[in-house]
């Protein structure tokens, strides 16, 4: 796990050294283990490395071919690193390091562009072929490890990096996106390619950029589309290829050359998880959970019980932080308004973990490609889809999303209002699940939130927050092998009898027993409408009532007073809205207004 930067430049003007340091150092949380850049008058490769496989010298990036003529960096891990390895040395290859990266390098040498359909991993990669002047850029099927991209052969150059933040150091301007703002109005994320910031966008998941001195083509290499679901498939076929997959998955994102843990919630999916886990594992685990005093939301029992099953050795600790401190630092880190506050304990027990291991394990991707949210339920009652009638994705988009009814027409204004309705900003899912025509409507839907939702809001939590305690994080859920596999079961077994996870929860339970399997599923958050009620009602008031937001022309600041007035009173319940609101104005104090008070807290909110 590293981070990775760079540049190519279209009149050979090299970039300022001054500015490859400034990149460099805004991605040093990300890679504190070591750092290094290639640079030339054609293009910039810089990495910085958190070292968890080969921890030697030897794999620092970048790593350059026997002739000089490929230099590689990546940010992410290559399970099945061992396996290529060995394949690439019956052809021939020879290697200095026992690295994945190496493995990276010599596959292209071998395989060429195309080396990427080979791997198993989260990535992100450029490699820059100097024979041709050629840079290649990766970014792993899922999303799970994120790739910017600014610039074009106009501007002369192309910036990369693995965080937006790394982009701006450039001392290039890069205004607000109000269409991309309208969308997380519309969603509660800022759905891919588009950023907040105009002139920057977000390598899609499964995609990879091509740039030469003439042209920049974007490809797609993998495609959640081309799976079909198997209609004939049975409920016992599905439960066996689910533990058979989840068993190997587990297994391969276990190597490592550090001490390594897991994150264990007492969920079903990173108690499934620790499960394999143990039974790979020489040694007692590590396994780190976060609890709350409001039982709503507190899981810890549930975590201990996992614990207690599969003999871990468990860390848990109470969520007793200053949301008003943590918030511009979770926002910082992002370099994006999120409407989703688990973001905060997110960032609490990578924090914790930290201390002891530097890679955890977590369930992360089970609810969307097996339907874990109740929310499905209200789509699809009682797991029953004949219901349906033409536009329901257009109604189930809607339904979920973070404005409802004719709350944009009475919040919003200006040019954001106008970018809203002049367009549709829920079309970028809406669209996804009508794209998935090889699926029955619940995959279909499912299958748009596993290519959307996850890289744009639930996969940015783990990475981020991790990434910000330097830590390391690997979902077995997410291998692609799992996730065609679970859009080739049908989605009637996924909430068969009106229960989510049904065909996962008959496969886990005579490994979790019954009541980790079919508690009450809880949401990893913070009560923050309950503290906008109370410790953080003062806070609401001041970020969105100062003056500030009202400035901006963007908002109809009586219908913002009037949310919080009524949420105080309990009245109604505004929390999306609100926690989405105070999380865009941070985002324009931090990145737009780059005011000082604010950058500093951004620094203070570290735990």
């Amino acid at each position: 796990m590293c981070g990775i930067f760079g540049a190519y430049n279209f009149n050979n003007t090299p970039v300022d050294p001054s500015v490859v340091d400034r990149m460099s150092s805004r991605l040093q949380h990300r890679g504190p283990d070591a750092d290094g850049a290639f640079q030339s008058e054609r293009a910039v490769l810089g990495n910085r490395r958190l070292s968890i496989i080969d921890p030697t010298t030897a794999s620092n990036q970048p790593l350059f071919s026997n002739d000089g003529q490929v230099v590689l960096v990546q940010n992410g891990e290559i399970y099945n690193y061992i396996e290529l390895r060995e394949e690439l040395i019956r052809l021939g290859a020879e290697f200095a390091t026992t690295g994945d990266t190496e493995v990276l390098l010599r596959a292209y040498e071998h395989w060429g562009k195309s080396f990427v359909t080979r791997l198993n991993g989260m990535f992100a990669i450029a490699v820059f072929d100097r024979s041709d002047s050629r840079l290649l850029l990766y970014r792993d099927r899922l999303g799970v490890k994120p790739l910017y991209i600014a610039g074009n052969a106009q501007d002369g150059r192309i910036w990369f990096a693995s965080e937006i933040k790394s982009i701006l150091s450039n001392g290039n301007s890069y205004p607000p996106n109000t269409a991309a703002i309208a969308k997380y109005l519309a969603l509660n994320y800022i759905p891919q390619p588009d950023t907040a910031f105009s002139g920057i966008t977000h390598l899609e998941p499964g995609h990879w950029a091509e740039i030469t001195p003439d042209s920049i083509d974007i490809n797609c290499y993998w495609d959640l589309n081309a799976v079909h679901q198997q209609p004939d498939m049975s409920s016992a076929d599905c439960q066996a290829g689910i533990l058979r997959l989840l068993d190997d998955a587990t297994r391969i994102r276990m190597r490592s050359d550090t001490p390594f843990g897991a994150f264990l919630s007492g969920g079903l999916d990173s108690s499934s998880v620790v499960g394999f886990m143990s039974q790979h594992a020489p040694r007692p685990l590590h396994t780190f959970s976060i609890g709350f005093d409001d039982p709503r939301f507190d899981e810890t029992e549930f975590a201990r019980m996992a614990a207690r099953r599969f003999g871990t050795l468990h860390v848990s600790q109470n969520a007793d932080h200053d949301v008003a401190a943590m918030w511009p630092r979770f926002i910082w880190q992002c370099d994006q308004p999120h409407g989703d506050v688990s973001f905060m304990p997110m960032d609490m027990v990578s924090k914790l973990a930290s201390r002891e291991v530097k890679m955890v394990l977590t369930g992360d991707g089970g609810d969307e490609l097996f339907a874990g949210y109740e929310k499905y339920l209200a789509v699809f009652p009682e797991g029953k889809t004949d219901h349906l009638k033409d536009g329901w994705q257009e109604a189930a988009v809607r339904s979920t999303g973070l404005l409802l009814g004719d709350q944009p027409a009475n919040l919003l204004a200006g040019s954001l209002r106008d970018a809203f309705f002049d367009t549709d900003p829920y079309r970028p899912l809406s669209d996804k699940i009508r794209n998935a025509g090889g699926q029955d409507p619940i995959n279909q839907l499912l299958l748009a939130e596993t290519t959307t939702l996850l890289p744009g809001n639930n996969l940015v939590k783990p990475d981020r927050m991790a990434m910000a305690n330097s830590l390391e994080v690997r979902s077995p859920y997410l291998d692609y092998r799992m996730v065609e596999l679970a859009f080739a079961i049908p989605g009637h077994l996924k909430l068969a009898g009106g229960q989510t996870k049904a065909v996962l929860k008959k496969a886990v339970q005579p490994l979790l027993g019954d009541q980790l399997t079919y508690r009450k599923k809880q949401m990893f958050t913070v009560p923050v409408g309950e503290w906008f009620r109370q410790a953080l009602a003062g806070y609401c008031r001041e970020v969105l009532l100062d003056g500030r937001l009202e400035a901006r022309g963007l908002f109809k600041m009586p219908t913002i007073s009037d949310m919080i007035d009524t949420h105080i009173a309990g009245t109604q319940n505004h929390t999306r809205q609100l926690r989405a609101l105070i999380s865009l104005e941070i985002w324009y104090r931090l990145f737009i207004d780059e005011d000082p008070e604010w950058i500093a807290k951004a620094g203070q909110g570290s735990t």
